[in-house]
């Protein structure tokens, strides 16, 4: 097996990275400063915001736009908060359930939604704060990736091929908790994901090609790769086996999964396949994937109405016709393992992902085309705790749906047209009892009290498969077919 050596340095708990953003919120919050550090004594704003004691906490959800980020209270729709930066703006969750990570203008900074649940006893306190874009963050010249798993979070930046790993808890005592820093043999457009034992999951490549991915154990020596994954883009993380993590990857001859200590090629039927953008959640062993087959689409761009269910069991993959076309922003997953697509008929397609069985189809947003660069606004979504919060850009308006009736239990109008969507409770996922001790079951939609974890990927946060990460020209993967 050949093997590539990655350069890895393991750190305490310290910031790392180097900041220019202007930051602004409801009021004077203390945003990241002009050049100021992200070290553990910088992180916290000058002046603390306010907190104030709920009894409850309403989910936030924050949107990015021209211009900046503008965060939005889940009930009526108030605008809590806002960040100015310069550039094309992007989100992922952080991994703690009340940070987003914001890649922007070569750095990746940690946004506070201000949502906080502070453990007491058998019960947790509540508090809410302003939002505000803080000084904790790295450099990331090209800032790729932000995959959080398990109780780590790895930063990939494409234009150096370094990977910063961090605890996100440490995020609330304005401290990055940086645990790991590594570069990969070259720059390229990758990721990477922490594994369970202190290993992690992380691909190699160039500028040019990448198809290689490997599995690194705690001491960095490689214990698993392949390099039959031509175009490697799109990972998510499946329910694990007895032997440790699942993660499906995207490749352009059919996707690879990692079980097991080693990786197993799902066969396909067409000499292109390519799943590069991928959800799942560690409940179920069926990743929902896009399904492309054509290397060169006529225009540039192939927009496919079948989506993949890949059982990464026994590395196997059904299709799924919708009828209808979807694109990049359309996927996710349900609080179940239900897999969402979004079609341009304007409808919400929840699905049993074992049999592909529809299970509802909810109308949402008008009739739509996805946009000519994938930049542009489109129709987008993140799952909370049973809801589906569902963009329409063009009509700057947002949808709540409850997953399991696909009801549309709450509308709300936008103050901004979004290009992208997080959505924060406050709880990273299965880490407290958010009824507040008092057994809660279902959905409070009257006073919208949902708790739990904000999801780009059903749960988990995997599947972060944002491709073209075109800052500052430096556009992957737009000419091989539009695949984001």
């Amino acid at each position: 097996m050949r093997s590539i050596i990655m350069k890895r340095r393991v750190v305490a708990l310290a910031g790392a990275g180097v900041l220019a953003l202007a930051a602004c919120s409801g009021g004077d919050s203390g945003g990241a400063s002009d050049g100021g550090s992200s070290g553990a004594s910088d992180g916290a704003a000058e002046s603390a915001p306010e907190q104030v004691e709920v009894g409850a906490l309403s989910p936030r959800i924050v949107l990015a736009h021209d211009g900046g980020v503008t965060t939005l209270d889940s009930t009526d729709g108030t605008e809590l908060g806002s960040a100015e930066l310069e550039g094309y703006v992007r989100l992922n969750p952080a991994g703690d359930g009340r940070h987003v990570a914001v890649s922007a203008a070569d750095a990746i900074t940690m946004y506070d939604t201000g949502l906080i649940a502070q453990a007491h006893g058998d019960h947790f306190h509540y508090y809410e704060q302003e939002p505000l874009l803080t000084d904790l963050g790295v450099d990331a010249p090209h800032p790729g990736h932000v995959v959080p798993h398990g109780d780590r979070t790895a930063l990939f930046a494409d234009g150096t091929g370094d990977v910063t790993v961090i605890d996100p808890s440490q995020l609330a005592e304005g401290d990055l908790g940086v645990l790991e820093e590594t570069s990969t043999e070259d720059p390229h457009h990758g990721v990477a994901v922490p594994l369970s034992g202190g290993g992690m999951l992380v691909t190699q490549g160039t500028e040019d090609a990448r198809s290689t991915v490997q599995v690194l154990d705690a001491d960095g020596n490689v214990t698993a790769e392949t390099d039959d994954c031509p175009g490697v883009h799109g990972e998510a993380a499946a329910q694990p086996t007895e032997s440790g993590d699942v993660i499906s990857l995207g490749c352009e001859n059919g996707p690879v999964i990692y079980r097991d200590g080693e990786f197993h090629k799902v066969p396909v039927e067409t000499d292109y396949q390519r799943s590069g953008n991928q959800k799942g959640v560690e409940s179920s062993p069926i990743v929902l994937a896009d399904h492309k087959v054509e290397a060169e689409p006529e225009g540039g761009i192939e927009r496919p109405t079948e989506i993949a269910l890949i059982d990464t069991r026994d590395d196997s993959m059904q299709t799924v016709d919708l009828g209808s076309e979807y694109w990049f922003r359309s996927l996710d997953r349900g609080p179940e393992g239900e897999a969402l697509v979004l079609t341009a008929d304007g409808e919400l397609n929840i699905l049993d992902p074992e049999t592909g069985e529809m299970l509802q189809e909810v109308p949402v947003t008008g009739e739509w085309t996805e946009p000519d660069e994938w930049q542009q606004p489109g129709p987008m979504m993140a799952v909370a705790d049973g809801t589906a919060f569902v963009v329409d850009p063009e009509a700057q308006k947002l949808s709540m749906v409850d997953i399991a009736s696909g009801e549309v239990y709450r509308e709300l109008d936008l103050p901004v047209v979004p290009h992208e969507i997080q959505v924060a409770t406050g709880t990273a996922s299965g880490e407290y009892d958010v009824s507040g001790g008092e057994g809660e079951e279902g959905h409070d939609h009257e006073g919208h009290d949902h708790e739990g974890e904000a999801s780009d990927a059903g749960g988990d946060h995997e599947g972060h498969d944002h491709e073209g990460h075109d800052h500052e020209g430096h556009d992957h993967e737009d000419e091989e077919g539009h695949d984001h």
